[in-house]
């Protein structure tokens, strides 16, 4: 699977976790270069409380287009710290 926004591959994996239709990318498989930690944090019931990263592309930004939980609730442990997308990120094979 690949995860591309703004023209560049942000994250390539043989190994996403699929969890409610979102790929979740292992965190060895992103690029960061491309990625940037915000302030940001949502509540998930039964995953946990999850950060952001905003995607910096060929000098434009996505704000919160990517997501992981680095602390997961035991139903969620297979993703902790794995990355998903949203927010125009193109997820393909």
């Amino acid at each position: 699977m690949k995860a591309i926004w703004n023209g560049k591959v942000v994250a390539e994996s043989d190994n996403t976790v699929v969890v409610e239709g979102n790929h979740y990318f292992p965190p060895s498989d992103i690029k960061k270069e491309f990625f940037k930690e915000t302030n940001t944090h949502t509540h998930c019931p039964w995953k946990g409380q999850a950060s952001y990263y905003t995607l910096e592309v060929n000098g434009e930004e996505n704000k919160d287009a990517a997501w992981y939980y680095p602390e997961a609730s035991e139903l969620a442990k297979n993703i902790e710290n794995y990355v998903a997308f949203w927010n125009g990120v193109k997820v393909e094979n």
